[in-house]
């Protein structure tokens, strides 16, 4: 195993560090030490490297039910002709947590947040009628669960 983090490398103790950062992204390096077996200093240099070679970054994220957007739903959207230019436009839409330009059957997949049905479909509608939009497919989402860490 190693314990030196290269750029794009995640050995047993940077994913063990960064397992603790998705938990909690303000934990405090003395507590994550204590949990992944290093002393502070040690984490605080591993953190900083990864920050550094961008195979990490810190950021917040909202809560989206805790903001009243209790609706979240997956978009997928077709598209005649180049993507780029209507992915940015949706982009833009409050309702927007993140757009994928996607290859395959779909040409965007958009992530978004909602108070409710009526404001997913106020979206659906707006997407639909952009220029060079041809299709959407809604996928309304039941539960998030988060995924394994990649890098292993």
């Amino acid at each position: 195993m190693s314990t030196t983090p290269g750029a794009g490398h995640l050995d047993d103790l940077n994913r063990a560090i960064i397992a603790q950062l998705r938990e909690d992204g303000r934990r405090s390096y003395a507590s994550i030490a204590k949990t992944v077996g290093l002393s502070e200093a040690a984490v605080r240099q591993r953190v900083q490297r990864l920050l550094d070679s961008d195979v990490l970054r810190i950021v917040a994220i909202p809560n989206s039910a805790a903001l009243g957007l209790s609706r979240q739903a997956s978009v997928q959207v077709s598209v005649s002709g180049p993507s780029r230019q209507v992915a940015e436009t949706i982009t833009r839409m409050p309702e927007v947590l993140s757009v994928v330009v996607a290859a395959g059957p779909i040409d965007l997949l958009v992530h978004v947040a909602c108070e409710n049905d009526e404001q997913l479909l106020d979206f659906t509608e707006t997407v639909r009628a952009l220029p060079g939009v041809t299709g959407t497919s809604t996928l309304v989402h039941l539960l998030d669960l988060p995924g394994p860490m990649p890098g292993r």
